[in-house]
């Protein structure tokens, strides 16, 4: 630290001069002196003194260019490392936050607010792979937005081209810097940035790798929860969600008719004489039944409608939105599809029927218990009908 400042030195200069005037005579004298022993004995004295002098000043500039290009060089490092220090603080807030989101969703908010500040840009994008479809990320919200994420699936398919270069490394394509983003040798996306909004200094290429892996390991374990969950809400054999999923799915549904003023309907169907194809073939040929019938309902059925494997050989399906007379009519076709898939065992080929029960959510109803008895009510009426035929349920009918 420099503690003489420059106004102090014109001080420090007056101060010496000062001292020389005072002691003026002593100076003469010890001159007159030196020239004495020069002439007594020929030793150059003064000159040499000279000399010394101007080695002494030379010696202390250089010592003080010195000491001026540490300080610079402290003061860049000291630069160089509160850069560091918010570079490695915006990654553990990104990170963070991407540790508390479990969903796609939760990820896409975390990367619109704080990609562009890792990134260095608004312009940066993320495109999402699931199975061999593209999710925009972020980057998109444009009037022209369909045409930009086309652009860019474009992009990221070409950057994940394994066979062209390294799975890690980013690559440079059309104006843009696209980095893969990978977890456990899974690519899972591609975080793009557009060459015009340069320069990449090493600093921000290694903020742009870490933001690349960091959200690729947040969406790759966001799949694997998403599957782990899929896994547990569905039924392994047939498909279709289970009982616990189906009843939380329903009393949503029934809350969400309620405030809308818009129909729900329900379907109860069972295989007719389900036992006697257990006792007569197996229960390995029973569980290629149930697996057959859980692919035919998702064939026949709406996305929108959940399917549930209810328990045994009872199904249930939830028609949002959907009156009376079109789930009738969603009975009667899925009853005619089932009665006419072949299933094929061993050397033989299976037939089944199924008895549907039918009912609709009453004006301000939420409890699932009742809207389901009124259904397995219409069930067993259909049964009592000879099976394989569909049945109201008489609340239905009213309503």
């Amino acid at each position: 630290m420099n503690f003489i400042r420059p106004r102090d030195r014109l001080l420090i200069a007056g101060l010496a001069v000062a001292l020389i005037v005072v002691f003026s005579r002593q100076v003469l004298f010890l001159i007159d002196r030196a020239r004495e022993v020069e002439n007594a004995s020929g030793l150059g004295l003064i000159p040499a003194l000279l000399i010394l002098i101007v080695v002494f000043l030379f010696h202390q500039q250089g010592k003080r260019q010195e000491a001026k290009a540490q300080a610079a060089a402290a003061e860049a490092g000291a630069v160089a490392a509160e850069g560091r220090a918010e570079e490695m603080e915006r990654l553990v807030t990104f990170g963070q936050a991407l540790g508390r989101s479990l969903d796609v969703d939760a990820i896409r908010d975390v990367v619109t607010q704080q990609l562009p500040r890792l990134a260095g840009t608004d312009e940066a994008w993320a495109m999402m792979r699931t199975d061999r479809h593209w999710q925009a990320l972020a980057g998109t919200a444009r009037e022209n937005r369909r045409e930009l994420e086309r652009t860019r699936e474009h992009l990221a398919e070409r950057a994940l081209d394994k066979e062209q270069r390294s799975a890690t490394d980013p690559v440079s394509m059309e104006g843009h810097v696209c980095l893969p983003m990978t977890a456990g040798g899974h690519a899972v996306g591609v975080l793009g940035i557009p060459e015009s909004s340069g320069p990449f200094t090493e600093g921000r290429w290694r903020v742009l790798a870490a933001t690349a892996a960091l959200l690729g390991i947040a969406l790759r374990n966001a799949q694997l929860f998403q599957e782990l969950r899929e896994h547990s809400l569905r039924d392994g054999l047939t498909g279709c969600f289970n009982r616990t999923h189906a009843l939380e799915v329903l009393d949503v549904e029934l809350r969400r008719a309620r405030r809308s003023h818009l129909p729900l309907t329900l379907i109860i169907f069972d295989l007719d004489h389900f036992k006697e194809v257990n006792d007569r073939y197996g229960h390995l040929c029973g569980d290629a039944v149930l697996a057959a019938v859980g692919v035919r309902m998702r064939d026949v059925l709406r996305g929108s409608d959940l399917k549930c494997r209810y328990g045994g050989e009872e199904f249930l399906v939830i028609l949002p939105e959907t009156p009376l007379e079109g789930a009738k009519r969603v009975a009667e076709t899925l009853r005619r599809e089932l009665a006419d898939l072949p299933i094929h065992w061993k050397d033989e080929t299976l037939s089944i029927t199924a008895s549907f029960g039918v009912t609709v959510a009453l004006p301000s109803e939420i409890d699932s218990e009742a809207i389901i008895g009124r259904a397995d009510q219409a069930l067993y009426r259909a049964k009592e009908q000879g099976r394989n035929c569909v049945q109201l349920g008489a609340e239905a009918t009213v309503a």
